[in-house]
């Protein structure tokens, strides 16, 4: 089937530049963006039924920037104050930079990984006298937890944000010849919206491990899945789909 109108599921890039607008031009191809999910901080009274004291901890784990915005968000609201000598262990350093939008940035008590979880398994192992909190969106991160079980390090999780669905019109969903997504909650979100979804001969394209895993779980047919030794971004594997289709 030819591709005329793509879906993708992120917002629209900020900068004129996206390879995506250039994948545009050089297919003649329309591609559209609209999030089909958010994320929403909880409420202080929603946050204090988990009955997780902050102060209790002497560490913080940060798996994206978004747990960063909202922890410090919830704590400003909470009254809570966080000690100087309070350490943070991040996914990346590019996560780990971010702390600097909240508090003064020191190395000594900033630690972060490679972009893995299993990255700040020796860091833990260092820091094993630390009680560490995790800040969560909607589930608990099994990997995480079950690293500080197997070396009996003291922690605790609490949800601080969710990631919820956007409304998007299931006439709208269906004007599309192809779909991008990025996360299993694009998934749970395109059925909350069109509930009668029907793929046919429409394409399906993702971008993880994660999410190919929950599209094959579903229904739909996962018709490209990035990112791959070849192309290891999702527009370079759009890019060499959209080519191959033309024959």
């Amino acid at each position: 089937m030819k591709v005329s109108k793509i879906l993708v599921s992120q917002p629209k890039p900020t900068t004129e530049k996206s390879p995506y607008f250039d994948i545009a031009e050089k297919h003649k191809v329309q591609i559209d963006f609209h999030s089909f999910i958010k994320v929403e901080g909880l409420t202080a009274k929603e946050f204090r039924q988990q009955k997780v004291s902050i102060p209790g901890h002497t560490a913080i784990v940060f798996l994206s920037r978004h747990a960063i915005d909202y922890f410090f968000t919830l704590c400003k609201d909470l009254r809570v104050t966080i000690p100087d000598d309070m350490k943070y262990f991040c996914l990346s350093e590019t996560i780990s930079l971010y702390i600097q939008k909240y508090v003064q940035y020191r190395k000594r008590k900033v630690f972060f990984g490679n972009g893995h979880i299993k990255d700040l398994e020796p860091l833990f192992v260092k820091h094993k006298n630390e009680r560490y909190f995790v800040p969560t969106a909607n589930s608990q991160n099994e990997e995480l937890i079950s690293m500080f079980e197997a070396h009996g390090i003291a922690h605790s999780h609490a949800e601080m944000y969710r990631t919820v669905s956007n409304d998007l019109a299931a006439e709208y969903i269906n004007e599309y010849d192809m779909f991008i997504f990025f996360s299993p909650h694009g998934i749970e979100s395109l059925y909350k919206n069109a509930p009668d979804f029907v793929q046919g001969d429409k394409y399906i394209a993702c971008f993880g491990k994660v999410t190919a895993d929950a599209i094959r779980n579903t229904e739909l047919r996962l018709d490209l899945e990035a990112p791959t030794a070849e192309a290891t971004s999702m527009p370079a594997a759009l890019d060499q789909f959209l080519t191959k289709l033309k024959g």
